[in-house]
């Protein structure tokens, strides 16, 4: 017996930060953004955490309770719903998980995950993190 499988056609949309600033979360450049009050340098490196683990722990850990409280929007919504119909993948700039909140399931995050944690040892080894914790410096 012969199955006609129909496949989906493939879409491949590209997100960055203005699908999530209308959930309310900041965005790096934007003129009132995230860079206006620091340095990429002294919190976006491997250097930055070394030299101040606790600047770099606060601004990311009140970017995940930011992302955690934060809503998909109708934009996140209509590309879940597109998965009814095509064959989905979306490649964001966003560290947040609005896109999967909505439904979507295939997402590629090109700049990381703000709910994981890698740990700096053993690229291997990846956490996963909810609103109920929150990283520290267990290094001092």
């Amino acid at each position: 017996m012969m199955v006609n499988v129909i496949k989906k056609r493939k879409i491949v949309v590209f997100t960055g930060a203005g699908i999530s600033a209308e959930s309310g979360l900041s965005t790096f450049r934007d003129s009132d953004g995230l860079w206006e009050n620091y340095s990429v340098h002294e919190i976006a490196t491997k250097d930055a955490f070394e030299h101040n683990p606790e600047l770099v722990l606060s601004f990311y850990n009140q970017r995940k309770i930011a992302a955690a409280k934060a809503l998909p929007n109708k934009a996140h919504i209509a590309l879940a719903e597109l998965e009814t119909v095509y064959d989905v993948i979306i490649i964001t700039q966003n560290v947040d998980d609005l896109h999967e909140k909505a439904g979507s399931s295939k997402v590629i995050h090109l700049h990381g995950q703000l709910n994981r944690a890698q740990s700096s040892i053993d690229s291997t080894i990846i956490y996963g993190w909810d609103k109920r914790f929150i990283l520290v410096n267990i290094a001092s």
